[in-house]
């Protein structure tokens, strides 16, 4: 009989507890166009009916906007996702929850967004000896660099595993 196969460990890209030291700013080299069909896709996907991301006629003639705005629930998942490659990319338990979320500037389809994420704190968990709470704000901006999202957001992070080695 032979010997099990031992798993190499999973590569992973996100930082580890230890390295999301408050003041930590990450300018996320991702940027994404958010297009007429990625609007309509998500917007119908989501079963949100709004007429002012998928009604052309209604947001030309009945909003001060002129045109469909991006479905603000596609900004932010987008943004989020966005800062997964350069944070939290295998070294993240869950995420806990949103304090705050903002949209000061609206996003049209055909906008390129940006996203840089600042850590603001970071502390060891009480019940969990290998884990941690992370408190991130996400900024993102549009081609004009006007901020078009901010939300801030808890998510329970891995310490590094060998720390306590």
């Amino acid at each position: 009989m032979s010997e099990p196969k031992q798993k190499a460990p999973r590569p992973h890209r996100g930082l580890w507890l230890e390295e999301l030291e408050p003041g930590l700013v990450v300018h996320h080299a991702i940027r994404r166009t958010l297009t007429e069909s990625d609007n309509v896709f998500f917007t119908s996907l989501t079963m949100n009916p709004a007429w002012l991301h998928l009604d052309f006629d209604y947001a030309e003639n009945e909003t001060e906007f002129g045109r469909p705005l991006v479905n603000s629930m596609l900004t932010l998942a987008t943004v989020i996702g966005i800062s997964v490659h350069e944070t939290t990319l295998g070294t993240t338990v869950a995420n806990l929850g949103f304090q705050e979320i903002v949209f000061p500037a609206p996003l049209f389809h055909g906008d390129t967004i940006r996203v840089e994420s600042e850590v603001l704190s970071a502390r060891r968990s009480k019940s969990r000896p290998t884990q941690g709470v992370v408190r991130f704000e996400h900024r993102a901006y549009n081609q004009k660099d006007e901020l078009v999202c901010r939300a801030v957001r808890d998510a329970l992070m891995h310490q590094r595993p060998d720390a306590d080695e």
